[in-house]
């Protein structure tokens, strides 16, 4: 499947930068992947955020069609990470958009923001208030990065303020609670729900299984400020020598991610063309390469008693030529095709070579040990996700990544033609039909079990009454 060019003709209208500031500090880096680690595990982290967390309304708007409830409350991730949120976002705010009517139940659906969506006008218009007026539905809305680090500060903080959300709902008598988002938002909106120990509906549009994709493979991978990385990177040994220990990886996509990606990008990027990479400069296997590589620690070998070097764990423990289809894949892509492109390679150049095949394989790591799907738990009904993709989208490689559901076995998959800015634009309505048609699914699904319970429960009784009408 091809490249939406739409998609990369907007992200080159846009001259926005990301990651300007670098990796952030280490660390906070280290703080960070340590909690991931508890949150990733739904019994683990089940009481870090209670019931009866506090929830504030500040001020109540009355409009037209419903009402629209400004709150806040303090990052639950303060209290456990202190020191890791940035000031103004220690106080979390969100909107709740209320129906002054309701049609059935009191169903309210969270929506997470998605990049570059910091305000609540955007969601407002496009999802809740069209949901109120489709469905009775109410809604609440939870709204450039400096630093790599806080794109998972961000998560850690999504996944606590989610829970706290939905017990303050919950409290409130609001039933059934559901999640979505686009882009971002609908993978922040996936992570939470792998940690809420319920049964909830959930469509993410627009995301997938990890953000290591998007920012290596995909078009925003040119809005990675990739020099201010590799500066770092190269004058910090804390990122190698310690930091990377700490990466976990999750599967095969680790190594097979982008090949098909980079074979039909080619076609929709223009500066893709004329790619003529030489051979032996994705060569690994020499110990000049090895050097350059970082690969200074003994690797284990059987019968040798060796440890196993920084970088093999950054790889997930595979194989060498599994690291050489990574890199083959990666470096051919996104950002680093125009440094890669070269006939004639200098000795300083293939020093820098080294710089970006290092600084992209520890992108790579560090995404998918903070965002990827299969490093939480499984949500508890995976029947109730249905994720809603884009054929053509360019922002999410899906190629070589492992799917969600392979992941989340039971969930389903629905494909729009087209690209991500295209569905965006154009496909709000389905996002919301489509959410809509969930959380109905949802109602009757514990309708008929509680019917089934009310019918067993009632046999029960029966023979019960039956038994002791005979003795």
């Amino acid at each position: 499947m091809g490249v939406s060019r739409l998609d990369v003709l907007y992200r080159r209208l846009l001259l926005t930068k990301l990651f300007i500031q670098g990796w952030g500090k280490p660390e906070d880096l280290k703080r960070i992947f340590e909690f991931r680690k508890i949150i990733g595990n739904r019994e683990r982290c089940k009481d870090l955020v209670q019931r009866d967390y506090p929830i504030f309304i500040d001020k109540v708007e009355d409009q037209t069609d419903c009402k629209i409830h400004n709150g806040h409350f303090i990052s639950p991730l303060e209290h456990f990470v202190p020191g890791i949120l940035p000031a103004e976002s220690v106080k979390a705010r969100f909107q709740f958009i209320v129906p002054k009517k309701w049609k059935r139940h009191r169903p309210v659906c969270i929506h997470l923001a998605g990049t570059g969506d910091h305000f609540f006008w955007r969601r407002r218009t496009l999802m809740a208030r069209p949901m109120v007026k489709e469905s009775g539905m109410a809604s609440l809305l939870r709204s450039s990065l400096k630093n790599v680090s806080d794109l998972f500060v961000m998560g850690g903080a999504l996944i606590l303020e989610s829970a706290a959300l939905l017990h303050w709902l919950e409290r409130e008598g609001f039933w059934p609670l559901g999640m979505t988002g686009i882009s971002m938002g609908g993978h922040m909106a996936s992570l939470a729900v792998t940690n809420w120990p319920k049964p909830i509906p959930l469509i993410p549009c627009l995301s997938w299984t990890t953000a290591s994709s998007v920012f290596t493979t995909g078009v925003l991978s040119r809005a990675v400020n990739w020099r201010e990385l590799e500066k770092q990177y190269a004058a910090h040994t804390v990122y190698e020598e310690e930091i990377i220990s700490m990466l976990e990886y999750c599967g095969t996509d680790s190594f097979r991610m982008g090949q098909e990606f980079v074979k039909n990008a080619p076609g929709s990027f223009d500066s893709l063309s004329d790619l003529d990479l030489a051979h032996d400069l994705l060569n690994l296997h020499s110990p000049e390469r090895d050097q350059q590589m970082g690969l200074r620690s003994s690797c284990s070998q059987p019968g040798t008693g060796g440890h196993v070097s920084d970088t093999a764990l950054l790889m997930g423990r595979r194989e060498r030529d599994g690291l050489d289809q990574m890199l083959s894949a990666v470096s051919s892509s996104g950002p680093h095709l125009d440094m890669l492109h070269a006939k004639s390679i200098t000795y300083e150049a293939g020093q820098r070579q080294s710089l970006q095949r290092e600084s992209l394989c520890f992108m790579k790591g560090v995404m998918d040990e903070c965002t990827h799907i299969a490093n939480f738990s499984v949500p508890v009904d995976p029947s109730l996700i249905i994720i809603v993709q884009a054929k053509e989208d360019a922002y999410i490689p899906r190629t070589g990544v492992r799917s969600l559901q392979e992941i989340w076995p039971g969930c389903e998959v629905r494909y729009l033609n087209g690209g991500h800015v295209s569905a965006y634009l154009f496909k709000q309505g389905l996002f919301r039909s489509g959410f809509i048609n969930q959380i109905n699914r949802f109602i009757e699904k514990v309708q008929f079990k509680g019917m089934i319970r009310s019918q067993i429960s009632a046999s029960l009784m029966n023979s019960v009454g039956s038994n002791v009408l005979q003795k």
